[in-house]
């Protein structure tokens, strides 16, 4: 029996070599909502509101009635219960730093999952939640950091898998979270959805 296809809604690079570094083989769909138009109590809800509408939004337009896996992500760092996403321009990405730096943030990311299966559709969702603490960076480091352009790319302006990695001192929980996408939570959820991880594996599975 082959593996259903498996969807990124994401044009995260990020997200997606995660995935073929834990032995699966997502095909790209990028979802064109606009995450300005939704708003949340906290930040958490926003995470979750906007994976949900990803997911949903590629989910509607694969059409089809093949079996299928769409996965759905949206990152978000949290500091002092401020939300703060992709830093607009590097003025922007400098500020951030100088509220980041020496502190101690939590990157939240919401994971939606729908899934048709020989022609029924359900789905599961969930956040994950990381705290990342931040070296003390001085101002020097900040300017040269963001005139590299990384920042700019990236939710709360850092990442750790990249230029940004010697600016975070610790991570606590799942450190793929921080990247994007949280593997043990996306394996959970596909279980909930009765599509065992193993059996996306490339190599192990019908899929090639």
């Amino acid at each position: 029996m082959s593996s259903p296809r498996l969807i990124l809604a994401s044009a995260s690079p990020a997200r997606r070599q995660t995935l073929l570094d834990a032995g699966l083989a997502p095909e790209v769909v990028v979802s064109d909502v606009d995450e300005e138009a939704f708003s949340a109590i906290d930040v958490v809800g926003l995470v979750n509101q906007l994976a949900r509408a990803k997911a949903d939004r590629v989910f509607t337009e694969l059409g089809g009635d093949d079996d299928v896996l769409v996965v759905a992500c949206d990152s978000l760092l949290e500091l002092r219960g401020e939300a703060m996403g992709k830093p607009t321009d590097a003025v922007q990405a400098i500020q951030r730093w100088r509220q980041l730096r020496g502190s101690t943030g939590q990157l939240h990311t919401g994971h939606h999952v729908i899934a048709r299966l020989a022609g029924a559709v359900d789905s599961a969702s969930a956040v994950a939640t990381t705290e990342v603490m931040f070296a003390n960076l001085d101002d020097a480091e900040i300017e040269a950091y963001v005139s590299t352009g990384e920042p700019l790319k990236v939710a709360g302006a850092f990442t750790i898998d990249g230029l940004g990695g010697a600016y975070v001192t610790g991570v606590c929980g799942d450190p793929h979270n921080v990247v994007g996408i949280s593997l043990p939570l996306l394996r959970r959820l596909f279980a909930e959805l009765g599509v065992p991880w193993h059996s996306l594996w490339r190599g192990g599975t019908d899929q090639s």
